[in-house]
């Protein structure tokens, strides 16, 4: 038995178009400036070793807007069976080129058709914050039917009561996107309501590149 993708809204076309368009910026700081490298941010970087520890063994592991890659390789490189998706086709071709090791394909996280209980582990890190507010419960249920029991979701997003409506990006790339912003109880209580059940919360201050930040692991019970 499979769950049936979601239906996608019309505005994730102009999502995908503006992505594509930073997507060769977006690999250039990997390569250049290491953005996007867990290494450099203890913290985050802790969460997906924790992540990896806790999904080790339990079956393979799909990374859900994986951008150029980055995270998709550590992952890979602990060991996991692991693939990547994403959005944007100009993403998944820097993906393939910075990491040919690595399975990637072009899909939004409303496109999946999964398996029930197939995957020991999904990743939402940092890319579902442009799924419309009535989109996201959807997709979360989508993967909580995916996950094997005892399996576990990841997702890191941006906090805040108020919507940020983005038009350049990535060294001043036109852009049109919305990033919606959760308060942590709004997204843990999604993610509840999609039957999974969180076991952990880290929770990110502002710096000098972004805003406070959420990262929450669930685990689809046994």
């Amino acid at each position: 038995m499979r769950a049936h993708p979601v239906d996608r809204p019309a505005d994730l076309d102009v999502v995908r178009e503006s992505y594509d368009r930073v997507a060769d910026n977006y690999a250039h700081m990997v390569l250049t400036t290491g953005f996007g490298d867990i290494r450099k941010h203890p913290w985050l970087k802790a969460s997906i070793d924790a992540f990896a520890d806790t999904v080790s063994g339990l079956g393979p592991v799909l990374d859900v807007g994986c951008g150029p890659g980055t995270v998709t390789a550590y992952l890979a490189e602990r060991g996991l069976d692991v693939s990547g998706v994403d959005l944007s086709p100009r993403m998944i071709e820097n993906a393939r080129r910075l990491h040919p090791q690595c399975r990637f394909s072009v899909a939004s996280a409303t496109d999946l058709s999964l398996g029930e209980a197939s995957l020991g582990g999904v990743l939402g890190w940092w890319s579902l914050f442009n799924l419309p507010r009535d989109v996201l419960p959807q997709v979360l249920a989508l993967f909580a039917r995916a996950l094997k029991p005892g399996g576990h979701f990841i997702t890191a997003t941006h906090v805040g009561d108020e919507d940020a409506v983005r038009t350049e990006a990535y060294g001043g790339v036109p852009v049109r996107w919305t990033t919606h912003k959760w308060r942590p109880e709004q997204l843990v209580d999604l993610i509840e309501q999609a039957g999974l059940h969180p076991v952990a919360e880290l929770r990110l201050p502002a710096d000098e590149q972004s805003g406070p930040g959420l990262v929450v692991m669930a685990k689809r019970p046994a």
